[in-house]
């Protein structure tokens, strides 16, 4: 029973399952439920949304490394990282257009690429190492993002 849901939970409801690349579906995924979210949830909320994200990363590091019995070590079905990372791309950035469509852009780069420290990150045991590397992946999306934010005020003068 425990490996059942350990397995249904990480592979995001068996979307992992999903013969051509698992992973970037569940970031599509995450970006489809992003956008059925209120604007301000990752913003005037982050008080409750943080927590809630971290949480579910927690949670989710023991669902995987359970789920790694059966499915072996970072199995590609295992996709709840994607959603968790996704999220942490997605964090305290306004809900407009650009940050949509570089959000998904960007930390599917990052979590394909690995960029130091991500490639480390994954290393780390069990799920540790496989939720670790999306969140980083997550972050230098939402740091780029960031940037490329206040490098078009600059450029754009406003």
């Amino acid at each position: 029973m425990k490996a059942k849901l350990s397995v249904l939970f990480s592979t995001f409801f068996k979307v992992g399952f999903f013969p051509v690349m698992p992973g970037t579906i569940g970031s599509f995924i995450a970006l489809i439920i992003y956008l059925l979210l209120p604007d301000n949830i990752f913003t005037e909320y982050v008080i409750y949304s943080l927590p809630a994200l971290l949480l579910l990363s927690l949670i989710s590091v023991y669902f995987i490394s359970e789920a790694e019995k059966k499915l072996g070590h970072d199995s590609g079905k295992i996709i709840i990282d994607e959603v968790c990372g996704y999220f942490f791309a997605v964090i305290l950035l306004p809900k407009k257009l650009l940050v949509i469509i570089l959000s998904i852009i960007l930390f599917r780069i990052f979590d394909i690429l690995k960029p130091e420290p991500v490639n480390v990150l994954q290393k780390l045991p069990r799920g540790w190492g496989v939720m670790a590397d999306d969140i980083m992946a997550g972050i230098y999306a939402n740091v780029s993002i960031r940037i490329i934010i206040y490098l078009k005020e600059i450029i754009c003068g406003f």
